[in-house]
């Protein structure tokens, strides 16, 4: 885990790995904090888009093999105001929000997560400080609501190389100008690997 230092005291842009976030995922207390890290983390929601879905929102792709979540309104970078946007939904996180929808039966037209924005900035700062105490990492208690999207930015376009287009799209994004930090911070691994491609290591 890197932190960035930012212009408030105290308060650090936090970069984690995989691995992090899901050790920060079984410090959740339940279902539904789970989820909250995992709709954050692996499907690049922000704070405000959380309370917004609803059960209906999950389509099913015509080839049948990939899920979308429609974020009813997204941020409004531009000035016209936030637009809907479909969200790429990865097949396991569709299916704990499946079971969490079940266990907690929760009706199609209903709020998935009934909380405000505060409530799910929150809930991610409580799971931060139980896996620091957890952990004996005191830098999980600085990670945010933010810092999950952070780590889907970083997943898609350091890690795995995918196309800028495709993740401004997915994930709301406006301009290249918007994700280009994301560009700019490798991960341990792909410093390493730019080290033993080029004979160093």
């Amino acid at each position: 885990m890197r932190l960035e230092a930012t212009a408030k005291q105290d308060e650090y842009k936090v970069w984690m790995t995989d691995a992090e976030l899901e050790e920060l995922r079984r410090a959740a207390m339940n279902h539904r904090d789970d989820l909250i890290i995992q709709l954050g983390g692996y499907v690049g929601l922000r704070a405000f888009e959380i309370p917004q879905i609803r059960p209906e929102h999950v389509k099913r792709t015509p080839d049948g093999d990939h899920y979308r979540l429609r974020v009813p309104e997204g941020k409004d970078t531009t000035g016209n105001g936030g637009k809907p946007r479909d969200a790429y939904l990865p097949a396991d996180v569709e299916g704990d929000v499946h079971r969490y929808q079940t266990a907690e039966d929760i009706a199609p037209h209903d709020l998935l997560i009934d909380l405000t924005e505060r409530g799910i900035r929150d809930v991610v700062k409580r799971t931060a400080e139980r896996a620091a105490a957890e952990t004996g990492d005191d830098d999980y208690q600085y990670v945010s609501s933010h810092d999950l999207r952070r780590r889907f930015a970083q997943r898609l376009l350091v890690d795995r190389q995918m196309n800028p287009r495709v993740v401004m799209a997915v994930g709301g994004w406006e301009s290249f100008q918007a994700i280009e930090p994301y560009l700019n911070a490798p991960t341990a691994d792909v410093v390493n690997a730019a080290f033993e491609e080029a004979g160093l290591a």
